[in-house]
């Protein structure tokens, strides 16, 4: 039996960042109850009127390992099909309900997701999330659907696809960006 010596220096997670998704969920969580309870009212819009035409984002925490966002969405406007390069991400929603359409390798697959509920995705998850239709017949601007996004390393670039004739995915741009879920 051959016996391997131990490694003199550390040996680094393949992973960019230390932080795993059940971290990212529990961040999501915390960010999601620190909204509820007030806690970052000074960085909401002002009035309590929250933008009815774009969706809206505001950085409620960030240092060289994560950004958790608030984003606030609105009807009819999807974020496109996208990842997230090379960051971890996870959501928790706070209120109304999204649609997360996930690219599965062959197909595009539709989920609902509905305040309370919450989903992580590794590093190459492509997926387009919307506002549900069902949340924006039952909420208004005083009503919001309001999600909390945690990535891991903080996000420099998204890649964004379409679905090609041949039931493919096609990478059609990347861009450089450290907003969430696309252009706000």
């Amino acid at each position: 039996m051959t016996v391997t010596p131990p490694l003199d220096r550390a040996v680094s997670s393949a992973l960019p960042t230390r932080l795993r998704p059940a971290d990212l969920l529990r961040l999501t969580d915390e960010g999601a109850e620190d909204v509820l309870a007030g806690r970052y009212d000074h960085l909401l819009p002002a009035n309590g009127i929250w933008p009815a035409e774009e969706r809206w984002a505001t950085r409620l925490l960030s240092d060289d390992e994560v950004d958790v966002w608030l984003i606030s969405w609105t009807p009819g406007k999807s974020t496109e099909l996208h990842d997230h390069a090379g960051s971890l991400g996870a959501l928790t929603v706070l209120s109304g309900a999204l649609s997360e359409f996930r690219w599965n390798g062959t197909e595009l697959r539709r989920r609902i997701l509905t305040a309370g509920d919450q989903a992580s995705f590794p590093i190459g998850w492509v997926h387009d999330v919307m506002r549900a239709p069902a949340a924006a017949e039952s909420t208004g601007p005083l009503d919001p659907t309001l999600s909390v996004h945690a990535y891991s390393p903080p996000l420099t670039a998204m890649s964004y696809y379409e679905v090609t004739g041949h039931g493919t995915l096609r990478r059609s741009r990347t861009v450089l960006t450290d907003q969430p879920e696309g252009d706000m």
